[in-house]
């Protein structure tokens, strides 16, 4: 097969952020080759992290600034400029809500990419971590076949092949052979260390990336609430709403500053790695596996020769050795000593056995299996997981900016609120045109300006002491009413007081009605016209 190196190429984004200089707390430059156990190494990615936060504290200083004009710069009142400052802060909030919409929709992108890219990590560890699992299993199983049950079987054959010389020369040689088995078998390499350091690596890694997952799902959650916070209190015009916006808009920017520290620093560290994966991998595992192991998997080309290639050549050879010695004993000395068929048929299935068992392990030592777990975790990482960590710090500054501009525009408004109500406030509160007065009214209406006509009609036991006004009291005589009543037909829709004396005609009446009420009117006029000269 072609050489690993043409499979594995890192992307444009590793190479880029590998060059991203690597400085210490002190601000000497620092190696970036990725070596985690490197306390310099660290405090490089460590510096990422106080740069951004020294990127917050210039942000927060110039919201401060900008804050603080705007509160204690005095603007126009005039109607145009109010109109404008308005519209202003209405397209700003409309502008933040996209941006802030925008920026989930790529954090969601971006966190699902990481995410597929760590899990396809964790199924290649779990592959890779199956395969030497398989390995150890295999070699353990062959050696107590050899030891223990092949020992057993060659003894007793021993004791019945007593008297025959050749046949106990035969017996040593099979005895030899399992003894040249049993030497390639402990030369393969034991997986145990690498078994438990891949599942401890793979367990942590699940449980870092379910709680990275989580908290930037709440991330996005909280920032679309309190995107949401934002327009309701533009649209409802609600102070509280606003100072709540505020507040978290705040602690939203903090939020947004400290996961795009995060994702930078991990960011790098994990381009460091996957720009030579393989030069990390070598230094880590020295002293543990053979390099000649090592970088047969790492590399799997045909011009490296596997190393277990002669151990499972003389595994193989010797199986068949024995395989034909087993065979003519049972031809030549089952014959005469038929009680050996018994253990010399045990010896060849587990020879059988043992044959089944080389082939296994032969496939799962072969470098072509774990190299495409190799491949399929560097793809992952390095691909989508990086690709997904830029798209993550891209959500992080768009949030920034959205909720700057929030932030920005929140005292144009709250200015724009206490305007409003200030010019209300200087409308006369009878004015009716006033929404002020007419929203007041709604909810506490004048009682006390009210006329009811019930208490004008007579003198019930209810409302004796509601009495109408001293101009609306007639001398008419009571046949007088009396003949208006009758005037109007008694129909309960009209009114049944005296409206003559107050000069105002009943709310409801018809052209038939409005003409006596203008006859009796004249005549009311010229009777009490000599008692009341001009």
């Amino acid at each position: 097969m072609p050489a690993a190196r043409v499979e594995y190429v890192a992307p444009w984004w590793v190479v880029w952020l590998h060059s991203v200089p690597h400085l210490g707390l002190r601000l000497q430059p620092v190696d970036s080759t990725f070596s985690p156990r490197d306390e310099s190494y660290r405090e490089s990615l460590l510096f990422l992290g106080l740069v951004a936060a020294i990127c917050l504290g210039l942000h927060l200083i110039l919201l401060a600034a900008y804050l603080v004009c705007v509160c204690c710069c005095r603007q126009d009142d005039a109607v145009q400029t109010k109109r404008r400052s308005s519209c202003c802060v209405t397209w700003t909030a409309v502008v933040a809500g996209l941006i802030c919409c925008a920026a989930v929709g790529v954090g969601f992108y971006g966190n699902s990419e990481t995410n597929d890219g760590v899990y396809q990590l964790i199924y290649s560890l779990d592959n890779a971590n199956h395969t030497f699992s398989g390995i150890d299993t295999l070699v353990s199983g062959t050696t107590q076949k050899m030891k223990v049950e092949l020992e057993q079987h060659l003894a007793r054959l021993s004791e019945i092949f007593a008297a025959r010389g050749d046949y106990i020369q035969t017996l040593k040689f099979m005895q030899q052979m399992a003894g040249n088995i049993l030497g390639q078998l402990s030369g393969l390499p034991e997986w145990g260390e690498v078994t438990a350091e891949l599942t401890k690596l793979s367990d942590q890694t699940g449980y870092v990336e379910y709680y990275r997952w989580l908290s930037y799902l709440l991330l996005f959650i909280l920032d679309l609430v309190l995107c949401f916070i934002a327009c309701l209190g533009l649209a409802k015009r609600s102070r509280c709403l606003l100072a709540l916006m505020l507040c978290c808009g705040v602690l939203a920017l903090l939020l947004s500053w400290t996961s795009l520290a995060a994702d930078t620093a991990t960011a790098v560290a994990t381009s460091d790695f996957c720009v030579a994966p393989d030069t990390f991998i070598l230094n880590i595992t020295e002293g543990q596996i053979r390099t000649e192991v090592t970088r047969y998997y790492l590399y799997c080309s045909q011009s490296l020769s596997s190393p277990f290639q002669q151990a499972l050549t003389i595994f193989q050879r010797s199986l068949t050795t024995m395989q034909i010695q087993v065979v003519g004993l049972l031809q030549f000395a089952v014959p005469l000593f038929p009680t050996a068929e018994k253990d010399l048929l045990g010896i060849q299935l587990l020879l059988n056995s043992s044959e089944s068992s080389l082939h296994q392990l032969t496939a799962m030592l072969d470098c072509r299996g774990l190299h495409k777990d190799y491949l399929d975790s560097l793809a992952g990482i390095c691909y989508d997981g990086i690709e997904g960590l830029l798209y993550l710090g891209l959500f992080s500054l768009l949030a920034a900016l959205a909720f700057s501009t929030v932030i920005c525009a929140g005292p144009r408004a709250w200015k724009h609120l206490t305007t409003r109500d200030r010019d209300y406030d200087d409308i006369d509160d009878d004015d009716p045109f006033n929404p002020q007065a007419r929203r007041i009214a709604a909810h506490n209406p004048p009682r006390g300006q009210l006329r009811s006509f019930c208490s004008y009609s007579s003198g019930l036991g209810s409302q004796t002491s509601l009495q109408p006004p001293a101009q609306t009291i007639s001398n008419a005589p009571v046949s007088e009413y009396m003949n208006q009543a009758v005037l109007f037909g008694g129909n309960p829709r009209y009114e049944n007081v005296p409206l003559i004396g107050r000069g105002s005609p009943p709310p409801t009446y018809s052209p038939s009605m409005r003409a006596t009420y203008l006859s009796v009117a004249d005549e009311h006029l010229r009777h009490y016209g000599n008692e009341f000269p001009a």
